[in-house]
């Protein structure tokens, strides 16, 4: 039950921080941004390695670095480049392909062999998740200079994205399987293999440009870092530990259904078809569940 109450509100957390990071890459780079949160999002767990003993095999030390450079690095500098490419809807919408990419690299990787019953209702979620995403405009677009062109190679950005958060989940899962490292410690290690990474390709440049938006931006973004990098994280950690790839990563999917619930302040409409195709997610998740 906690891996599944975990999921949800890493789900929830990373929702709200997007609401906030998107309006920030129309003005910032993706590389910069991600550098930011994640190097406060370290500073904030800090604590995390007095758990950290001499006991702890280097093997898992390297696994949990690479799965930071591959999953956060890379995979949320690829995440944050497609919002401000391709927009948010299409973005998420290529998304919607990562329960199953899980669940087959959980089954090749690790053989974590889903029941059929699980594989149906990761099936019915990416479905559902997929339909939801046509239905709607998930978030206001901006006006990308490509979100009018057919350009499939801009298509990679969010595909990328997928890979790489699946692999570092992937990897996260293998530690923990093999090992009794806490989610809190294995997270502050994955955010300093995103930080190592991004800061060697940066040459060691740091954008600071928290100091170039107004105070209110500011605590916004800082509160943004807190529930998506620090709190998100770390329930994704929770899930990695205690529920199978796929089915984890089915949970964790579930973003833009819990971005309905903003959908009146950014003024939405949600039609008969979106409430239907948010029972039918739901079908597949209790198929998942129970």
């Amino acid at each position: 039950m906690i891996g599944i109450l975990s999921a949800f509100g890493a789900a929830t957390s990373w929702t709200y921080a997007c609401f906030i990071w998107r309006s920030q890459t129309q003005k910032y780079k993706s590389i910069d941004i991600n550098l930011i949160k994640n190097i406060i999002a370290f500073i904030v767990f800090l604590p995390a390695f007095i758990n950290l003993s001499s006991a702890t095999e280097l093997k898992y030390i390297f696994v949990l670095l690479f799965s930071g450079i591959i999953g956060i690095g890379l995979g949320d500098t690829f995440y944050l480049k497609s919002l401000q490419t391709i927009g948010t809807r299409k973005t998420l919408s290529l998304e919607t392909l990562s329960p199953l990419m899980a669940a087959f690299l959980g089954k090749i990787f690790i053989n974590e062999n889903l029941t059929p019953k699980s594989w149906i209702g990761i099936i019915i979620v990416s479905i559902s998740l997929f339909i939801i995403l046509k239905k709607e405009v998930y978030f206001k677009e901006g006006n990308s200079p490509f979100s009018g062109k057919h350009n499939f190679k801009i298509y990679a950005f969010p595909f990328l994205s997928v890979l790489c958060a699946v692999l570092g989940g992937l990897s996260s899962r293998i530690v923990f399987l093999q090992s009794n490292l806490s989610p809190f410690l294995t997270t502050e290690i994955r955010l300093l293999g995103a930080i190592i990474f991004l800061i060697t390709l940066k040459r060691f440049k740091i954008n600071f440009f928290l100091n170039n938006i107004e105070k209110n931006q500011q605590k916004r973004f800082l509160l943004s870092i807190f529930l998506g990098t620090n709190v998100g994280i770390f329930l994704q950690q929770i899930v990695f530990k205690t529920l199978p790839i796929g089915i984890g990563w089915a949970l964790l999917s579930t973003s833009p259904v819990i971005s309905l619930f903003f959908a009146k302040k950014e003024e939405r409409e949600i039609n008969k078809k979106i409430i239907f195709f948010t029972c039918f997610l739901f079908s597949g998740l209790t198929l998942i569940i129970l």
